[in-house]
């Protein structure tokens, strides 16, 4: 039996060294972050030194953290020949990193390359990471549909994250984390069910941040002519950033076997109490049961 994380970043001295080699967004100055319509962010150094993060898995009690790049710098969008160097460097880096890290694969969204996926996954990544942005309508489906074919044909999950979010230099620290990513989150969560889902039966899928809460709309959903919302086994949210009563409302909408720990380190802390007051066969499910069926397929 192992605890999971699914949601953790670590960058990695080779992703650091990629972006101190960039002259334009996203690039790193030392280690102050510059992004595209977005204030400078100075990374606190030690949030990814390797022997540090390793010791803080080990007393969170995890047996595997998964590492995922953080998709709201936005490599993914960039152009193919500046998103290469940095993906590389980023697979690179994780690849390396030790027990008790795995890590997601990323790729460009911007123009599709499923065949560079291919080559990724080939190097033992636990599924792919997509910017939620990415997902967000009939179209981004559409764009994206080779890579979650390819998902589905070897049986790896999708994780949805959110993406860039230019736009907020001029608001508080907070409101990227607490608008754009929570609207994108929700998009991706109805663009699944109306889009995702009847192109790809198969596929598993997790969202980021409890879908942005969006789980908790059914009753809206149900009213405008959505339907009910029915389980889906193959689907599944992370609890990142979010604590007992969000946790709470989001089992009675989904069930408990939907929810998955993510703790979103650095950015954020695991929780204190892993069931979420819910119990411990709660914390079980949330650790152990459901992230090996999101991981495998297998209960």
């Amino acid at each position: 039996m192992t605890n999971v994380d699914v949601h953790q970043h670590l960058w990695t001295p080779s992703l650091a060294a990629a972006l101190r080699s960039r002259r334009q967004p996203p690039f790193l100055d030392g280690w102050t972050l510059f992004l595209h319509g977005e204030p400078p962010y100075d990374v606190p150094p030690a949030d990814h030194d390797i022997a540090r993060r390793t010791e803080l898995a080990a007393s969170d009690g995890l047996g595997r953290a998964l590492v995922s790049l953080s998709a709201p710098i936005g490599v993914e969008w960039l152009p193919p020949a500046q998103a290469r160097p940095l993906l590389d460097a980023y697979h690179d880096g994780v690849a390396e990193l030790p027990e008790p890290f795995g890590a997601w694969a990323a790729t460009c969204v911007r123009d599709v390359d499923a065949d560079a996926t291919v080559k990724d996954l080939d190097r033992g990544f636990v599924g792919l990471q997509l910017p939620a942005n990415a997902l967000a309508d009939a179209a981004g489906y559409a764009r994206c549909a080779p890579l979650l074919d390819l998902l589905e044909e070897r049986d790896l999950p999708l994780f949805v994250h959110p993406g860039p979010a230019p736009g907020g230099s001029d608001g508080p620290g907070w409101w990227s984390a607490m608008v754009p990513y929570v609207q994108q989150m929700h998009a991706a969560w109805f663009a699944f069910r109306a889009f995702g889902r009847p192109r790809h039966p198969r596929l598993r899928v997790c969202f980021a941040l409890l879908a942005g809460l969006a789980p908790l709309h059914g009753e809206r959903f149900a009213a405008r002519g959505g339907g009910q919302e029915e389980a889906d086994p193959g689907v599944f949210v992370e609890t990142s950033s979010y604590g007992p009563r969000a946790v709470d409302a989001i089992v009675r909408a989904l069930g408990v076997d939907a929810v998955v720990q993510g703790s979103d380190r650095p950015y954020a802390e695991p929780p204190r109490h892993p069931g979420f007051g819910l119990g411990g066969a709660a914390a079980y499910a949330f650790r152990i049961a459901n992230p090996r069926r999101l991981l495998t397929g297998k209960d």
